[in-house]
């Protein structure tokens, strides 16, 4: 393993934890709050969460070899922001947890699903990724829109190391909006002081209440989004890499790590999507058999910033939101190009990718599930329907 090591992949991988964990956070804390959720409990479940998707993300890659990159169910928090506060309060949304981890153990155990995600096609899948990425990629725009005091030298930091050092060149957009944060956007002079007094990790156990309506109204839908927008998803960015795991596998393992969460009333453990294609793009390394270290890294950066979760909201909050979304969009510029680039160079495919990408990119929901699930859906009726004809 240590030959396989190197700086790119360690690079990538601290950059994925810190993009996975700081661009989504704040939907978390808010899911778990419209859950009835007391702010100990939602910082127990930040740090327990962390900790588990780290360890996750850490074992997958050194057993198998793969840059499996681990994450928290980003939709499937929006879902609980949406839904509220239900009857038996927060220990019936984790009752709703743990039933909605059984159920992803369960989907785990059926090959035919297995199958059937093998089968997407490749230029399908490529667009599906270029839609999700596609409006993080807009990100930097947006941010120059907002202020261009803060926006524009981050984004003049990456393109200036994009030509120079390009291996350095988003590590050097972090450093701007450091920067940015520290000098620009003017931070209050006991900042220090409240970060000190925020380094207090605790766990909290919440003992879990079973409703049937706890189970019709979280943990189903949560279920269904969380395998349709990150689970299926993440399989098939793996796929679009050139990587073939066990999708019955890691669903389960991601059932087993969700269901100790829930107990601590976390949101679901699942396969990261967006994450997944940084650490598995030629960004992390040349070689794809040497791409893991940047998922492995990624899992160790995830428990590091999980330990330091309170501190890091405290200190996050000070930010605008759009500052820390223009980093990530810097950071999937290349993941986004090359994705669309492979989706439509397929003539025969084009227009079945182009509806994958187009619905995706819209960022509806239908039923609950993401446009990301139904971008493959509707991409492949019309693959199917255009060779039902051609065969006609």
């Amino acid at each position: 393993m240590l030959k396989d090591f190197s700086a790119q992949a360690m690079i990538m991988g601290l950059l994925t934890a810190f993009v996975g964990f700081v661009s989504s956070f704040a939907v978390i804390m808010q899911g778990l709050t419209a859950m009835g959720a007391s702010p100990d409990e939602v910082a127990s479940a930040l740090l327990v969460l962390s900790v588990l998707m780290g360890s996750l993300g850490v074992i997958l890659p050194v057993w198998k070899r793969m840059p499996i990159s681990i994450a928290w169910s980003t939709p499937g928090a929006a879902l609980l922001a949406g839904i509220g506060v239900i009857e038996g309060g927060f220990p019936a949304a984790v009752g709703a947890f743990v039933i909605c981890a059984a159920l992803i153990v369960l989907s785990g155990l059926f090959s035919p699903l297995g199958r059937a995600i093998r089968m997407i096609p490749a230029p399908l899948a490529k667009a599906m990724l270029a839609g999700i990425l596609v409006n993080l990629c807009l990100a930097p725009v947006k941010a120059v829109a907002f202020n261009p005091l803060f926006g524009l030298p981050i984004v003049a930091t990456w393109m200036v190391f994009v030509i120079w050092k390009r291996l350095w060149a988003v590590p050097a957009a972090l450093a701007a909006f450091a920067l940015v944060l520290l000098f620009g956007v003017g931070l209050p002079a006991d900042v220090l002081a409240e970060l000190s007094h925020a380094i207090h990790p605790q766990m909290i156990f919440v003992a879990p209440v079973f409703t049937l309506h706890g189970a019709i109204s979280v943990a189903v839908p949560l279920f269904i989004v969380t395998m349709a927008s990150q689970n299926i998803p993440g399989i098939a960015i793996l796929k679009v890499h050139g990587y073939e795991p066990s999708p019955s596998l890691l669903f389960s393992l991601t059932g087993v790590f969700s269901a100790i969460g829930a107990l601590f009333g976390t949101v679901p453990v699942n396969l990261a999507a967006v994450t997944a294609a940084m650490c598995a793009s030629e960004e992390a390394h040349a070689d794809p058999k040497r791409r893991y270290w940047s998922a492995l890294v990624g899992g160790i950066g995830y428990i590091l910033l999980g330990l330091l979760a309170s501190a890091i909201i405290a200190f996050v909050a000070l930010s605008p939101p759009i500052l820390l979304q223009a980093v990530a969009g810097l950071a999937l510029v290349g993941a986004f190009s090359s994705s669309a680039q492979a989706a439509f160079r397929d003539v025969e495919t084009r227009e079945a990718a182009a509806i994958t990408f187009l619905v995706t990119a819209s960022g509806l929901a239908f039923a609950g599930v993401s446009g990301a699930f139904w971008g493959l859906v509707a991409g492949a009726v019309m693959l199917g329907l255009k060779r039902i004809s051609t065969k006609g």
